[in-house]
């Protein structure tokens, strides 16, 4: 990040509750990345959070009604430049608690945009979740850059800390961050001068 330019608050959306669960480490990777790049990026975990599957959503609440962990992500949400969404791959699919955790919330994503970060334990990366994970992400008012960020075989790629044991991690990290910082700062800047409705 240049002097010049400004930090940029960047909720992490971890999509996995499993027990046994690799995400985290891809997770602690982007954390850690955005915040060696100045900015200041919050995990927000769903198994810490204990999010209730979806009954109501956080605007179908009452003005103060909503439980502890709704109004919590909403406030971090409003004040969010973007999204990072970390994704399994389950049955070619989004993981449940990922859609869950996304199902909560609708106005606070508008006019922002996200980025993907999908892993799997085989050859692909998770790829295929990332297809349907786009086509959600537009319908929520944030949709995805066009790179994605795959990490195969995360139990070998990735440590428990998230750190890289493959340098082109590092190199292919540097690319898609760079992409999404840049659409980060434009919608902020169009978001400053007002949105459509």
């Amino acid at each position: 990040m240049s002097e010049t330019a400004t930090a940029l608050t960047v909720p992490v959306l971890l999509g996995s509750v499993r027990r046994d669960r690799q995400g985290i480490r891809a997770a602690r990777l982007a954390v850690n990345a955005l915040a060696a790049r100045g900015h200041e990026p919050v995990l927000v975990d769903p198994l810490e959070l204990g999010l209730p599957l979806l009954d109501r959503m956080y605007k179908e609440y009452a003005k103060g009604e909503a439980p502890e962990p709704l109004e919590r992500l909403a406030a971090l949400y409003r004040r969010a430049d973007g999204f990072l969404v970390v994704s399994a791959e389950y049955n070619h699919s989004v993981p449940p608690a990922l859609s869950n955790l996304l199902d909560h919330f609708l106005e606070e994503y508008f006019w922002r945009p996200s980025a993907i970060v999908c892993y799997s334990a085989g050859q692909f990366g998770g790829v295929r979740a990332a297809m349907q994970l786009r086509m959600m992400l537009a319908e929520l008012g944030m949709p995805s850059i066009s790179s994605l960020m795959p990490i195969p075989r995360i139990g070998k790629t990735l440590a428990e800390d998230g750190t890289a044991n493959e340098d082109r991690v590092a190199r292919s990290l540097d690319r898609f961050l760079s992409e999404f910082e840049w659409h980060m700062r434009a919608l902020k800047a169009e978001r400053a001068r007002g949105v459509p409705y």
